[in-house]
């Protein structure tokens, strides 16, 4: 047998962090008060399930909380970072234009050499970052993979427009992937769809100094809305055919956490009880690629996900990208 055709990847190990700043639905009603924005607890909790999220300090950026998420990660697994050969992140809000956030990562880490890139495609992000480390771990490119979610998605945010400021938080999470000889990662399904751009994007670029368009994001709520409970059953029920798995062999769902409605109506189409599905939204917000490995790291240090148990991952966000990987933990 191919040596490399028998290389799996599983997860060793996780990692996240948030930022200190906590903003209740309160705190922020209050904040736009003073703007004139009016909003309240209740309208928020009823549309999107959401309570508080987190704001990381006008310091502080989107490689700062990957880095700390990584140090959980690589802890969690008893690796030194030494021993990672390639780092991936998924991020929407880069510290700058380039260099990568995944090369500020590995230098923070101390350590040279190792492939390190990012992954743009938005609240997806670290299902498509995840595939990509496993495909590079199958074909015998890396073994050690740090695989990381990070999101300021604060800085973006038009705190004028209270159907979009209210939704988001910032925060980062992290897993590390190893080569293994059983299988960990099952299957993965990767989609997206261009003609969708607009209805979730920040139509804003630099040139010449200045920022063109509109730097903060714009959002058609209902047509994301449409899109997405549509795709995740689509991608989960894909991703479960591949692996040669139904509905009743998934442990613990852990959906792109933005809007508790569409988590319950994914769950409701894979015949699953919601104390079966990971939610933090209602305590993070939706940190766009962040989301997921925030949720899946809570979830495991808190005893919910054991080691063995199946898990679904999926994802949707502009671009319009979807994806789903299965995996054994």
């Amino acid at each position: 047998m191919n040596p490399i055709s028998a290389r799996f990847s599983r997860i060793t190990g996780t990692g996240s962090f948030l930022p200190p700043r906590r903003l209740s639905n309160d705190d922020l009603a209050a904040q736009l008060a003073e703007q004139g924005i009016e909003t309240s607890d209740q309208w928020i909790v009823e549309r999107t399930g959401i309570r508080a999220r987190h704001f990381a300090a006008p310091d502080v950026t989107s490689s700062d909380l990957a880095f700390e998420a990584a140090k959980r990660a690589l802890d969690a697994a008893k690796l030194d970072a030494a021993e990672i050969d390639l780092i991936i992140v998924a991020t929407s809000t880069p510290d700058m234009v380039f260099p990568s956030v995944a090369c500020m990562v590995q230098e923070k880490l101390g350590v040279q050499g190792c492939p390190a890139f990012d992954v743009q495609a938005v609240c997806s992000g670290f299902v498509y970052a995840l595939t990509v480390a496993d495909s590079m771990i199958r074909t015998g490119a890396a073994r050690k993979a740090l695989v990381i979610g990070a999101e300021v998605f604060s800085r973006i945010l038009d705190f004028k427009d209270r159907t979009t400021c209210v939704l988001f938080g910032d925060g980062a999470g992290a897993v590390v992937l190893e080569a293994s000889d059983t299988p960990g990662i099952l299957a993965s399904e990767l989609h997206a769809d261009g003609r969708h751009v607009d209805i979730l994007c920040v139509p804003g670029h630099v040139s010449g100094g200045s920022v063109l368009g509109d730097p903060l994001l714009k959002m058609d709520g209902q047509a994301v809305f449409k899109l997405a409970v549509g795709v995740l059953e689509d991608v989960a029920r894909a991703v479960l055919a591949k692996a040669e798995r139904t509905d009743a062999d998934i442990d613990w769902l852990i959906p792109h956490q933005a809007n508790i409605r569409i988590m319950q109506s994914t769950a409701r189409k894979l015949k699953l009880p919601m104390d079966k599905v990971i939610v933090t939204v209602d305590q993070h917000g939706n940190t766009s690629a962040a989301s997921i490995p925030l949720a899946l790291d809570e979830a495991v240090r808190g005893g919910k996900i054991k080691r063995g148990d199946t898990v679904l991952l999926e994802g949707v966000g502009g671009g319009f990208t979807w994806g789903a990987v299965l995996l054994d933990l």
